[in-house]
């Protein structure tokens, strides 16, 4: 028999393919409701919109720029609601390499996350940590000798550069009020200077003590006041003192533009630089070599304790306003290279600080920065680490709670008091008759007048390198 179209269009036919159908429109169907529910459509919100919510539910304040927002979205936001506020603000800002911190009753502030910041609670519990490593006096020497290997490797400072066998340069010396002060530049590598200004004291015979003055982080660097009185009043007292500056800053910035300095490479160089002044103030035959020193404010404090704990030629110290357990340094050149990942379970900056011990140190710290905490957390630290030497008096704090970041006037008199006593230098040719130390008489010179090379850099040698990129071949980079 001869099929016809009718066939082709039986019942049973017809109902099979209208079960295919309908099967296929209802996967379909499901399949159109599960990518509705992806995570790109459902459960991702602006992260604007779920920082409201958190508000309202846990009826607090966050504080935060609208530019860090911006943009920004939570994926499976509902899910990240905990039972309280600080689990749900952690769960939701983590993953977006954002941060929390409590400003008062039920007040958060929001930022980036920081690398170089912990909560003062963090600091206290990783100095608990670290103590535990060395009960004994021979645990922290060996802690000590592992930290300085490598503190230096990282720095790449192991091997130390070949010292350059070239005279330091001096410039425009003059005779002030009990003292001199002469410019100088020192050649750190071939082809980088590093300068800053002399000052030496008009009365005595000599050896003198010296004092190096590291710079922090102003654009002033050691041509402003507050170094230039410092140091001055010191060299009044009977101290030689060398103030020089950063890395990539005052008259390096001839020869390095300003961005280098938050380069990796800016903590190598200071360090070095500091050595070879060090060097140079050794081979002084006036400055008596048992009796070197050395402070600085901010990153000058950072300089500070790092050359004191790799160099045993400095025999005192005095970092001001940045021994902090918790807080490494806002800058590159302070931490880029990650000396802080060094020795077990890593290090911090009062570790490096206690590392000066038992060789006496002034800590000098304010309530208005980081350093707040040093009476209660730092502090006792270090008279722990210096109590392995049996010498707990030798390290000292002056707190001033109602300052700020700088080295103030306050700061300052606490510095000639604590150096007079370890150096044995003149206070009461700088005391007034209330006791106080006259600055008056330490004159503020204008920059034009502290420079070596010139205004214009016009003096500036005929081998001196230009750039980052110069210097990373110097190095080896």
């Amino acid at each position: 028999m001869t099929a016809n179209k009718s066939d082709f269009l039986s019942p049973p036919l017809l109902e099979g393919i209208w079960g295919r159908l309908i099967c296929l429109f209802i996967a379909l169907f499901v399949a159109g409701i599960v990518s509705a529910q992806t995570v790109e459509e459902n459960y991702r919100k602006p992260l604007k919109d779920v920082l409201t919510q958190v508000e309202t539910r846990f009826h607090v304040k966050l504080n935060f720029d609208e530019k860090l927002v911006a943009g920004r979205s939570v994926n499976y936001a509902q899910w990240r609601f905990k039972d309280d506020v600080e689990s749900t603000l952690q769960a939701i800002l983590g993953p977006l390499d954002l941060v929390w911190s409590k400003s008062g009753d039920g007040i958060y502030q929001i930022g980036d996350f920081q690398y170089h910041r912990r909560t003062p609670e963090e600091g206290q519990k990783h100095l608990n940590r670290l103590l535990s490593l060395y009960p004994k006096l021979p645990d922290w020497w060996k802690r000590k000798a592992e930290l300085q290997q490598c503190l230096l490797t990282t720095l790449g400072l192991s091997p130390l550069p070949e010292k350059v066998n070239s005279a330091p340069i001096y410039a425009n010396k003059r005779q002030l009020d009990g003292y001199t002060a002469e410019n100088v530049a020192i050649e750190s590598l071939p082809g980088v200077f590093v300068s800053g200004t002399l000052y030496r004291p008009l009365k005595g015979k000599g050896p003198f003590p010296a004092v190096m003055v590291a710079q922090g982080h102003g654009e002033i660097q050691h041509y402003g006041e507050s170094s230039q009185l410092l140091s001055a009043t010191l060299a009044r007292m009977g101290a030689v003192v060398f103030s020089y500056d950063m890395f990539a800053k005052g008259e390096e910035s001839l020869q390095f533009a300003f961005d280098d300095h938050r380069t990796i490479l800016a903590p190598t160089m200071q360090t070095l630089n500091s050595i070879r002044i060090l060097d140079f103030l050794s081979s002084l035959p006036y400055v008596d070599t048992k009796r070197i020193g050395m402070t600085g404010a901010s990153g000058g404090g950072t300089q500070t304790f790092l050359m004191t704990a790799l160099d045993p030629r400095i025999t005192v110290s005095v970092p001001v306003v940045m021994v902090s357990s918790w807080f490494f340094g806002g800058c590159p050149c302070e931490s880029g290279m990650p000396i802080h990942w060094c020795g077990e379970w890593g290090t911090n900056n009062v570790e490096i600080a206690a590392m000066a011990a038992p060789r006496p140190m002034l800590v000098v710290s304010d309530g208005g920065d980081w350093t707040a905490n040093v009476p209660e957390i730092e502090f006792p630290y270090l008279k722990k680490v210096y109590s392995l030497f049996g010498k707990p008096e030798l390290v000292e704090n002056v707190h001033l709670v109602k300052e700020g970041h700088d080295y103030g006037p306050s700061k300052r008199q606490a510095v000639y008091e604590f150096l007079a006593r370890q150096f044995s230098l003149n206070i009461d040719a700088v005391k007034t008759a209330s006791g106080e130390v006259d600055e008056s008489k330490s004159t503020v010179e204008p920059k034009s007048a502290m420079l070596v090379f010139g205004e214009n850099g016009e003096r500036l040698p005929a081998n001196a390198i230009h750039g980052i990129e110069a210097l990373k071949l110097l190095l080896k980079k």
